[in-house]
This record gives structure tokens, C-alpha cells and sequence, in this order.
């Protein structure tokens, strides 16, 4: 494959709310920034609901609408957004490469915002039903089963977002959570109790999903296992897997170092903060955050990458 190949200052990685902010900073710095989009421009977030935790936004703001507002700012001050992914990357040298599907870019620094990808649980026929019953998406999806009960599995923040944003148009939700307490935040928990006491939504404690049931339509129920090891079947026309996300690190294997496919950030004092193994290449939010994961605290990463390479490229 022939590539046309661009030369910039600064090249990022990913178009979520680290992305995004990066790339403001970046203008606003004068290096004329690049951001490459991947496969889903905005994010995670573009899949979510209401946020409630964004400062300055108290009144139903929407995920979507926050990553339009974030692009439509980059825009204002010349930020260049081209719709790829990056397939493979080489950090050996610098100037560094990246290979995208249709063209191949060379930068003199590089910030990873790739973010991570919504995890499923692995059980048998998942690929056979994913879209048709089953989606790691109730934003996306949800739509499709008003006045049906479904469930959702998990028992964190987006878990429990995800039920409630159901139980406002399905006639029930069955959370399924292996623990006996959640992990979500307790203004999500009260919510939800109060659905739940609304007869709305059903939480099975100490409850795994063991396998999906359904026909050539798709998903039209699900088996699981209760905590004294008995099976049983749920009535449900749809399953949402909630249950965490995996980095989307798969092109930086061998490239720098990572741990638990997380890329592993070098300097946690002081300037710099976002620095990676290789010099020159920064992280920002999820990709190298396996623990706050806020779209607040991946912004900010996005702000400190963008200084970080700044200064690099200063020799600062």
C-alpha cells in the first residue's frame, strides 16, 4: 500500500474528552495540532446519557451533546480532525510514524487519547447476538425495546446509568450484579433504589450471567447463576453488558511500556506528568487511566499531555 504522508508537530491519538481538549491546548499553543479520530469520533462518552458530574453543567446536559460542543471548540481554533485509526505505530525513532488505514503521518510528538472500549463477558454466541439483543450500548439501543424487559449486568456508575436510563421506557430491568453491594456512586445508588422500589427495576444480587438464549430474531432471554450455584432463566428481550472496558493499547504492544495493557505514565511529580517510556509520546484519559475514568479527570490529562509535548518540543 502507497501512503501520502504528513509531517506535523503534534499528532492525537483519539477524539474523546482528552482528545479533544488536547488539541485545544495545543492550538492555543501554536502547533497547528492534528487530532486522527479512530472508529468512534467523541468517545465513550457519544454513548452516554446524562451527565450530572460536568462543572459548569447542571442541567441535563448529554454526553453527545458535550463531544459536539468539544469539537465544534477544537474547530473554532483551527484544530484538524481527520476521521482514521491507527493501526500500527513506530516509537523506535524520531521523528515518530504512524499508519493509519489510508495514509501513513510522521510527527515530532504524539499524544495516545484512544480511551478504552466497553468489555463483554465472553460467553458462548456473544458475536451471533451482538445487535441483535445484545449491546454494551442502552443509549444506542435502548430504543429498541420500549414496553420490554431487559436486563443489564454490572454494578458500577454505567451499569446503574444504564438501568435508569432504560426503566424510563421498558416495562422492567433485571440488573444483574455478582457482588451484594455496588460499586457506582451513592447519588446513582439512591436513584436507582428509588426505581427500584418504583417497581421499575429488579437487582439480583450475588448473580452471574452464564449464557444468552434466543432464535434466527436474536436475544429472547438469558441464563443465570445465583450465588448457591442454582440456574435459572430471565425473561428478557435484550441484554446491556456493563461491566467495564479494556484500553485500546492493542497497536502500542512491543511500543512502549504498558502494564495491564494501560499505558504506564513515568512521571507522576511535578512537570511532565503524562510522559510515557518513549520521549515525546504522551497519554491522556482512559488509555492510561484505569482508576478515576471521568470524563472531567481525562479532559484534564488532555490539557497536562498537551503542555507536556508543548514543553517537548520547546526542549523545556
Amino acid at each position: 500500500m502507497s501512503y501520502n504522508i504528513r509531517v506535523e508537530d503534534i499528532i492525537i491519538i483519539g477524539s474523546g474528552p482528552a482528545g479533544y481538549t488536547a488539541g485545544i491546548y495545543a492550538a492555543r499553543a501554536g502547533l497547528n495540532p492534528l487530532i486522527i479520530a479512530g472508529p468512534l469520533p467523541g468517545g465513550q462518552l457519544t454513548n452516554t446519557t446524562e451527565i450530572e458530574n460536568w462543572p459548569g453543567d447542571a442541567n441535563q446536559l448529554m454526553g453527545p451533546q458535550l463531544m459536539e460542543r468539544m469539537k465544534e471548540h477544537c474547530s473554532s481554533l483551527g484544530v484538524r480532525l481527520i476521521s482514521q485509526s491507527i493501526k500500527d505505530v513506530d516509537f523506535s525513532g524520531t521523528p515518530f510514524r504512524l499508519i493509519g488505514d489510508e495514509e501513513e503521518f510522521i510527527a515530532k510528538s504524539v499524544i495516545l487519547a484512544t480511551g478504552a472500549s466497553p468489555q463483554m463477558l465472553g460467553l458462548a454466541d456473544e458475536d451471533k447476538y451482538l445487535g441483535r439483543g445484545l449491546s454494551s450500548c442502552a443509549t444506542c439501543d435502548g430504543f429498541f425495546f420500549k414496553n420490554q424487559q431487559v436486563a443489564v449486568v454490572g454494578g458500577g456508575n454505567v451499569a446503574v446509568e444504564d438501568a435508569l436510563f432504560l426503566a424510563k421506557m421498558t416495562s422492567k430491568v433485571f440488573l444483574v450484579h455478582r457482588r451484594a453491594t455496588l460499586r457506582a456512586e451513592k447519588i446513582l445508588q439512591d436513584k436507582l433504589f428509588k426505581a427500584v422500589e418504583a417497581g421499575k427495576v429488579e437487582i439480583l444480587w450475588d448473580t452471574q450471567m452464564t449464557a444468552y438464549k434466543g432464535d434466527a430474531m436474536g436475544v429472547n432471554g438469558a441464563v443465570i447463576r445465583h450465588k448457591n450455584g442454582e440456574e435459572s432463566e430471565l425473561d428478557v428481550a435484550g441484554v446491556f453488558i456493563a461491566i467495564g472496558h479494556i484500553p485500546n493499547s492493542e497497536f502500542l504492544a512491543d511500543k512502549l511500556e504498558l502494564t495491564n495493557g494501560y499505558v504506564k505514565l513515568h512521571n507522576h511529580l511535578g512537570a511532565n506528568f503524562t510522559a510515557t517510556s518513549v520521549a515525546g509520546v504522551f497519554a491522556a484519559g482512559d488509555i492510561a487511566d484505569h482508576h478515576y475514568r471521568q470524563a472531567i479527570t481525562s479532559a484534564g490529562m488532555g490539557c497536562m499531555a498537551a503542555l507536556d509535548a508543548n514543553n517537548f518540543l520547546q526542549g523545556v
